[in-house]
């Protein structure tokens, strides 16, 4: 990840953005990790969630319907000693 202090950002914005298309980079303060500038594609990218099984099975479009029959698990039980 190219880096690029606070002041070059600040005097050649259009050098930065232009790397910030190729991929991300790090804006530093004082030499210290400050910010991250990237593209807008690259942003929403990072940003997608993942979803969730509840998500997918709560899903009304008719394509994401699908049979799910598991198999039934017999489980024994015992007994615990407490005592």
């Amino acid at each position: 990840m190219r880096t690029f202090g606070s002041r070059e950002f600040n005097q050649q914005h259009g050098r930065v953005k232009d790397a910030a298309r190729k991929a991300p980079v790090r804006i530093t303060e004082r030499g210290e990790p400050a910010f991250v500038l990237m593209s807008e594609a690259e942003y929403r990218r990072l940003s997608r969630q993942r979803q969730t099984l509840l998500d997918l099975l709560a899903d009304p479009r008719p394509e994401a319907d699908f049979a799910f029959s598991p198999e039934r698990v017999d489980i024994m039980s015992r007994d615990i000693d407490l005592g």
